[in-house]
């Protein structure tokens, strides 16, 4: 077991199998030093636990706890594609998607449940620019979807 292997049990996390793609697409691909995710939803055990507008039907906190889930997700994504976490040597960029009620602007606090839990595992390789974007609607009504960029080792 490697060093992030380790942290991910410190912090009682487990990584499953990506699950598997809604469309014409990869959960992640290398592309030169770079790993880049699909959007990852918040699925557990093959399905959503909740689903609607964050600000409405679902609680900011819900949010963003679930934007947490979508960040493990994309690590479970990036290990499928490399073999071992301990590749990774920076996160570089974080993209989140909350569906949001039409008065919400709570975007940034729900997509820090996935950057939070990136420092958690990596430190501060775990720091990273990031987008937070409110839309309409996500896919399988999905309250939050979060993609992700890291740099890795030759």
């Amino acid at each position: 077991m490697g060093r992030i292997d380790d942290r991910l049990v410190e912090l009682s996390m487990t990584l499953t199998e990506p699950a598997a793609p809604a469309g014409a697409y990869v959960p992640a691909i290398v592309d030169g030093n770079h790993v880049l995710t699909s959007g990852q939803l918040p699925i557990v055990d093959g399905a959503l636990p909740t689903t609607g507008h964050v600000g409405s039907e679902v609680d900011p906190e819900q949010a963003k706890a679930l934007a947490r889930v979508c960040a493990i997700n994309a690590l479970a994504a990036i290990r499928s594609a490399i073999g071992d976490l301990d590749k990774v040597e920076q996160v570089v960029k974080v993209v989140g998607f909350v569906s949001s009620a039409p008065d919400f602007t709570g975007q940034p606090g729900v997509i820090n449940g996935a950057s939070e839990l990136l420092g958690e595992v990596f430190g501060t390789a775990g720091e990273h620019a990031r987008s937070a974007v409110g839309v309409a609607a996500l896919p399988l009504g999905a309250p939050v979807e979060v993609e992700v960029t890291v740099r890795i080792r030759d």
